[in-house]
């Protein structure tokens, strides 16, 4: 099984955004909720089963613990790592 975590990118596998690329916002037992600080935005993440996203081994440690400690995380920060991340520079 694989790992999610806080703040990691991870891209669509299914529905009308296959292909886009979120972060994790939170999770539960059977979802995780998705961020891209566009069309999702951090104060109103997507839904989604687990197993309609794949993990990648990209995550940010800040936004991870602004996450973590309830702090609002700006939807820059969220857009910034994404295209960082997919132009390699992470």
């Amino acid at each position: 099984m694989t790992e999610y975590g806080m703040a990691c990118l991870v891209r669509s596998l299914a529905g009308h955004d296959k292909g886009n690329y979120y972060i994790i916002v939170r999770e539960d037992a059977h979802y995780v909720y998705l961020a891209d600080g566009r069309t999702k935005t951090a104060a109103k993440p997507k839904r989604k089963k687990r197993k309609h996203v794949q993990f990648s081994h990209k995550w940010d440690e800040a936004l991870a613990a602004q996450f973590a400690d309830g702090a609002a995380v700006q939807d820059e920060a969220i857009r910034y790592f994404i295209q960082k991340s997919l132009q390699g520079g992470i």
